[in-house]
């Protein structure tokens, strides 16, 4: 790890990260233990100095780690495939949707209906997770599309059911 002044490089065995430090803000490392302090003690400098923490901690957490987002696909025809280490989505398009997915990012179909986004950086995993749900987010209605695994989707009442005035 090292601390400069205006970002942290974090290595570890999943890789290496590197961290902005906000102005305001010193990151000390003493006997394995990595101290976040403050200049000031005013409301922003308090806010950048969570903030700061928080990244620095999902990052050491990343590199020793890892992240994963796990994604469901439900519908009936729906389903996920790998070519390669390119996404092939087919979800009720005329056409199927080819995802590639950036470096540092490795996408994993264990069957055709779960998608698993896994890497070392948290934003990017959820940036990229978030970006292959909006290819197909859950209908309200039925409930298709690609949804979190653990995400409950409320189906709103169709209008057969509504009763007449």
């Amino acid at each position: 790890m090292q601390v400069e002044k205006d970002h942290l490089k974090i290595t570890g065995p999943k890789g290496e990260l590197s961290t902005p430090v906000p102005r305001g803000i010193r990151f000390e490392q003493e006997e394995g233990v990595l101290r976040a302090q403050r200049a000031r003690e005013d409301k922003q400098t308090r806010a950048l100095h969570g903030l700061a923490r928080a990244l620095a901690a999902n990052a050491v957490r990343g590199v020793n780690e890892g992240y994963e987002i796990k994604l469901a696909i439900h519908g009936i025809g729906y389903r996920a495939k790998m070519e390669g280490d390119h996404l092939i989505l087919q979800v009720g398009f005329s056409h199927p949707v080819d995802f590639a997915p950036p470096e540092g990012i490795s996408l994993e179909v264990a069957d055709q209906t779960s998608i698993k986004v896994i890497g070392i950086d948290k934003q990017q995993v959820g940036e990229i997770a978030a970006q292959i749900r909006r290819v197909r987010p859950p209908d309200a209605y039925k409930g298709k599309g690609i949804r979190y695994a653990d995400e409950v989707v409320r189906k709103k009442v169709g209008k057969a059911n509504v009763g007449s005035l």
